[in-house]
């Protein structure tokens, strides 16, 4: 009797789409929002999300805006209002030189991300990522079909990145370099003077310098820089910007790009494919953001640090947990190696999974960000959340044995 062969398995999915995996972040998320649904009272460190609400005169544009009827198509790159906004906030607070035309408003800031890897890396392109690095870099990299090649820093030098190590990982294949500071997850910064000297480096190799700035107004060292700044390395250098920190505009999905014309006019031709202009209320509520009064920022980043202090008290006071010491962002990220092989834990997966099912407490493992002996918190919650998730924590861990 014949024996019929079944055609080989193929995949209905898209080469490229099999690169990449869910962020996960998001997938935490999802998680938390599924078990709260249940009833499960979560201390929650798992989204990178402010506490805050939008400022009343951000929220107020937006609400003329929509009375106004400004709810129609603008062009791709936003209204001219708002680019100017921009390119004058960034000019103001670093000394940066940028014209409209330099600027492109994008759904969020991990748009201006992707479109910015989509027209700058083809096949086989590296792309420099220091570690511990944010979880979507890696994978956004891969989908262009570049090459992420990863710089580990050190957890006893508070995750210092320098020219130096930068240079080191450099080879033909090298086309850009990303720099997230401060840090999502780690809250490093880059100093001054290290960030000068990497995209002088970078300039002179003709490496583009991708700035990602989501956090770059939470910096608590005192020193609040742009590498944009270094206006000579401007035609290499491009900033990404978000409104979703800054202003605690997270669901607005507001961010935008800076950079040389013809780069931005790229990512404004991938935006008219995709899609197209960010809302239009969004973009009115933006200028007020960046043009309007700023003290909102600052008494959010004081809040910020005053509960940094607090969780990170409280972290140093559990037995075993390690912390570096945020200087930026709102994240701690401990280290939780000690307690591998202890309670059948073999990973930082392992702890933030019991941690999750067990203690009730929403984090982050840390081998999404690169590294294998860490788990992530966002402490933009309130002091009683963090009260009750430390309260858990130090329960949780010591009981293992």
């Amino acid at each position: 009797m014949a024996t019929t062969l079944a055609a080989p398995a193929t995949s209905i999915f898209s080469e490229r789409i099999q690169r990449i995996e869910v962020s996960a972040t998001m997938a935490i998320t999802a998680e938390a929002l599924r078990l709260k649904s249940t009833g499960v009272d979560l201390a929650d460190f798992g989204a990178g999300e402010p506490h805050f609400n939008t400022p009343d005169h951000i929220k107020q544009a937006g609400i003329e805006a929509i009375q106004a009827n400004r709810t129609r198509y603008t062009a791709v790159a936003g209204v001219p209002e708002i680019r100017q906004a921009i390119v004058d906030r960034h000019s103001a607070d670093f000394g940066t030189n940028y014209a409209p035309d330099e600027c492109v408003f994008t759904s969020g800031g991990k748009l201006a991300l992707f479109n910015a890897i989509e027209v700058l890396i083809d096949h086989g392109d590296e792309v420099i990522v220091p570690v511990p690095y944010w979880v979507s870099y890696k994978d956004i990299i891969q989908f262009a079909g570049g090459v992420p090649v990863f710089v580990e820093t050190s957890e006893s030098d508070n995750f210092r990145l320098t020219a130096s190590m930068v240079e080191a990982a450099i080879t033909p294949r090298t086309r850009a370099i990303i720099l997230n500071s401060p840090s999502n997850p780690s809250g490093a910064v880059i100093a001054p003077d290290d960030l000068r000297d990497i995209v002088e480096l970078s300039h002179k190799r003709e490496i583009f310098v991708l700035l990602d700035e989501c956090y770059v107004y939470l910096n608590f060292t005192g020193d609040t820089v742009s590498g944009a700044s270094a206006t000579g390395s401007k035609s290499h250098i491009l900033v990404l910007g978000s409104l979703s920190k800054t202003y605690a505009m997270t669901g607005w999905r507001a961010g935008f790009a800076l950079g040389p014309k013809p780069i931005i006019a790229a990512m404004s031709k991938l935006q008219s494919q995709s899609t197209s202009n960010t809302s239009t209320v969004v973009q009115y509520a933006s200028i007020a953001a960046v043009s309007g009064p700023q003290a909102c920022v600052a008494e959010m980043r004081t809040g910020y640090m005053e509960i940094r202090d607090r969780i990170l008290n409280g972290m140093n006071n559990i037995p075993g947990l390690t912390c570096t010491t945020p200087q930026g962002a709102f994240y701690v990220y401990p280290n939780v190696s000690a307690f591998f092989g202890r309670g059948g834990i073999r990973s930082a997966s392992d702890v933030a999974a019991r941690l999750l099912s067990e203690a009730h407490v929403v984090c982050v493992p840390g081998e999404p960000f690169g590294t294998a002996d860490h788990i992530r918190l966002s402490y933009a919650v309130s002091a009683p959340v963090i009260d009750k998730g430390l309260e858990r924590m130090r329960t949780f861990f010591s009981s293992l044995s």
